[in-house]
């Protein structure tokens, strides 16, 4: 399942505060300038163990229920469109289907007819009345929205009572941008396919509720290739797996307490005001600091008290923020975090009048959004660079970078309308109105 905070931890602009509350003074006073360099030690990298994070994601549901039983399909896999298919679906689920048999392993290919899993396009509305949590999900044993709704609540759509995968149904809404078609794409296949689970620790993985990588990674395509190893089959115990892949069967200690999931999802959901919201977060960076966390759930906190307290207070946003490159800096895939970090160090700059800081800051992030294939926070850093260039008097310099970032734009964000509002926003930020 594809939570719909992800939609907010992607593209979010200093927690939308306004661009006046955000001085020249106030950020160089917090130390603006020296937090850009990042030179902090961070947590020393994690040991990592395959297998362990396999037996995590594999032996239990997002819920944090746990499984019993080790399940997967067996034989050739068939994947078919339905519904009112979106014109950018057929080409990323090609791409994505090409990525699955060269890097993972698994026998997978696209038919029209039948298939073993149903990918249907709906209206959102529809979706959201039978997910409201989820921006996009996956269903087994059902291989269209009609028949959803008929075992909706029944034990043959519980995936804690499957013991082997024969048919699996993948709902997206036809109504959203070609980016988070495609992010669903990746997400709720690779779950079809294998862990049921995410794990907020992992850095490196769409396995994980914070949706920083949106593409199945090349972690992910290992843990697909454990899943339809040939050592493992549909049925076997947690023991017997644990036993094939020479691990231990006990799940790892240090599961995420469900008070840290509620104050994150709490502080960068969609409900509640900033000063709740701020609490949220700073709720779970305490609970992450009590457990003594080194690891993406504690950067994860202080970005989100950073973006929160961005328009508020600078001096704590730029140390939170600080100590969320710090701890990524040392992680698996952090890359992807650190180019957000930066976007929203941009951002702040941006709203304090240091428009070299936000092309400077800007042009850091970029090279890994482009390797990550996030086209939504490219075209959000392009148009902060273009809103500097205005600020500097190269008035030339922006129009041709909003133009360039239009492809990435509408594959990000949707429709021109969208665009145009994301623009607005952007120029707000820079404390002018956005040229139509």
């Amino acid at each position: 399942m594809r939570p719909i905070l992800a939609t907010l931890a992607l593209v979010a602009l200093t927690a939308c505060a306004p661009p006046a509350q955000v001085s020249q003074n106030s950020l160089a006073g917090a130390g603006f300038g020296a937090l850009s360099v990042r030179g902090l030690p961070g947590a020393a990298p994690a040991t990592r163990s395959l297998a362990r994070d396999f037996m995590d994601l594999s032996f239990a549901l997002e819920s944090g229920q746990t499984l019993e039983i080790f399940t997967r399909f067996e034989g050739p896999i068939t994947v078919a469109l339905a519904g009112d298919v979106p014109a950018s679906a057929g080409r990323d689920l090609a791409d994505l289907l090409a990525r699955l048999r060269s890097e993972a392993g698994i026998d997978i290919t696209q038919t029209s007819g039948p298939a073993r899993i149903t990918v249907e396009f709906a209206r959102r509305s529809d979706l959201r009345r039978l997910a409201p949590q989820a921006a996009c999900f996956v269903v087994p044993n059902v291989g269209s929205l009609v028949e959803y709704r008929q075992a909706r609540g029944s034990d043959k759509v519980d995936w804690a009572r499957i013991t082997r995968r024969d048919r699996a149904a993948i709902f997206i809404p036809a109504d959203t941008s070609a980016q988070e078609i495609r992010d669903c794409l990746h997400e709720e296949l690779a779950q079809a396919l294998g862990p049921l689970n995410d794990l907020y620790r992992l850095s490196d993985s769409v396995f994980n509720d914070d949706n920083f990588h949106s593409m199945l990674t090349g972690f992910d395509m290992e843990i697909l290739r454990l899943t339809y190893s040939p050592r493992l089959r549909s049925g076997m115990s947690r023991a017997e797996v644990a036993a094939r892949l020479g691990t231990s069967p006990v799940a790892m200690p240090d599961r995420t307490p469900p008070e840290w999931v509620q104050a994150i999802e709490g502080a960068l959901g969609r409900t509640g005001t900033l000063g709740s919201r701020q609490a949220a977060a700073e709720r779970a960076l305490a609970i992450a600091s009590e457990a003594g966390w080194q690891d993406s759930r504690a950067a994860f906190s202080h970005f989100a008290v950073g973006r929160l307290t961005a328009g508020s207070d600078p001096g704590r946003a730029l140390q939170a923020f600080d100590r969320a490159a710090a701890l990524w800096s040392r992680l698996p895939g952090g890359e992807v975090q650190l180019a957000h970090v930066d976007m929203q160090l941009a951002a702040m700059a941006l709203a304090g009048g240091l428009a070299e800081d936000a092309i400077r800051l800007a042009d850091r992030a970029m090279p890994a959004v482009r390797q990550s294939g996030n086209a939504a926070l490219l075209a959000t850093l392009m148009l902060v660079k273009a809103e500097a260039f205005e600020a500097l008097g190269n008035p030339q310099a922006a129009a041709a970078l909003r133009l360039d970032s239009q492809p990435w734009a509408r594959y990000g964000f949707g429709p021109d309308n969208v665009v145009k509002a994301r623009m607005r926003d952007i120029a707000a930020v820079a404390g002018r109105g956005a040229k139509s």
